[in-house]
């Protein structure tokens, strides 16, 4: 599907069906094609109709690439990376910024992109309306949708943090591993679009940038805070997992100490039991009337003294 916004000098608002409509138009300050889900033949129109340079064509082509920028001529390439809320799944946005123009081509339908271009066709007169001020909407909007993903993940680790111990025991080891997986996957988005900004807030080819730095500078502010996050976050996943390894340390310990000390109990019982066990014919004791009781008496008391001896030193606690 391609959809077409046209802005004339007046500010006018002109949406447009196909490509060819736009020479109808006069007076033409800029003009928005989005490709959307396109088709082969739509495809072909990046060659056909736009002429982009044939590199340019096949990163829009193969899917899924690094964000990054590139310049042919008056033709500003980006690559940039869109994430699904519930999956983090990245999916890619290709951007063309031209002396009047932008395109815009992903193979995926996105939110992001409809509420840029809504903003555009609400606000025909702002002043900062331009191609320029378009790619930035679009790019504001992709990286927007970053937070309530890393949102989410922060209030899973809340969750696990403010369990307490006994949580902590219950808790499955493998849930930590994954929320670093998918904070892992948001870091593999974040951190190359965090690049992408500064390079593009540093670049020398893009003349009208000057005009929009501020507006650049916030995106690239709201990245830098998303690194940020990510890596408090990771930090947070190792501690928890520490945390409950130095758990299930003490308790393995606890239950080792508690099976010594019942161990040690019944060394001397056992003892006593195979010494008296033996079928020797002269064996003094096994004469007495009385012997029988004497031995569980003294049994009985050895192991409630040895007890309570691993009780006064605190084993038990």
């Amino acid at each position: 599907m391609i959809r077409i916004v046209a802005v004339t000098n007046d500010h006018h608002i002109k949406q447009l069906n196909k490509l060819e409509d736009l020479n109808q138009i006069a007076h033409l300050k800029w003009y928005w094609v989005d490709f959307c889900e396109p088709t082969g033949e739509e495809a072909k129109l990046l060659d056909d109709y736009f002429h982009f340079h044939p590199l340019a064509i096949e990163d829009c082509l193969l899917y899924l690439q690094r964000p990054k920028m590139d310049h042919y001529d008056d033709v500003h390439f980006f690559v940039l990376h869109a994430i699904h809320e519930q999956t983090l799944e990245a999916s890619e946005v290709d951007v063309f910024v031209g002396p009047n123009f932008l395109v815009t081509y992903h193979q995926l339908p996105l939110h992001e992109v409809d509420r840029a271009w809504d903003k555009i066709i609400r606000k025909p007169h702002t002043e900062a309306h331009g191609n320029l001020h378009a790619a930035y909407t679009v790019m504001d909007e992709l990286v927007d949708q970053y937070f309530p993903a890393l949102q989410a993940i922060e209030d899973q680790l809340l969750e696990i943090e403010t369990g307490g111990t006994d949580q902590g025991f219950r808790t499955d080891l493998s849930q930590v591993f994954e929320i670093r997986n998918k904070l892992l996957r948001l870091r593999k988005t974040i951190v190359p679009m965090r690049d992408l900004l500064y390079r593009i807030l540093n670049t020398q080819r893009i003349e009208a940038l000057k005009h929009y730095q501020l507006f650049f500078t916030d995106i690239y502010d709201h990245l830098l805070k998303l690194s940020e996050m990510v890596d408090s976050n990771r930090d947070m996943t190792s501690d928890l997992r520490d945390h409950y390894m130095s758990l299930n340390a003490n308790r393995m310990n606890s239950i080792m100490k508690t099976l010594t000390v019942i161990t040690v109990i019944f060394m001397p019982l056992t003892f006593i039991a195979g010494i008296y066990g033996m079928n020797f014919s002269n064996m003094p004791e096994l004469g007495w009337h009385a012997g029988y009781y004497m031995v569980l008496v003294f049994m009985v008391l050895l192991a409630a003294g040895m007890f309570a001896w691993f009780k006064f030193k605190g084993w038990f606690e």
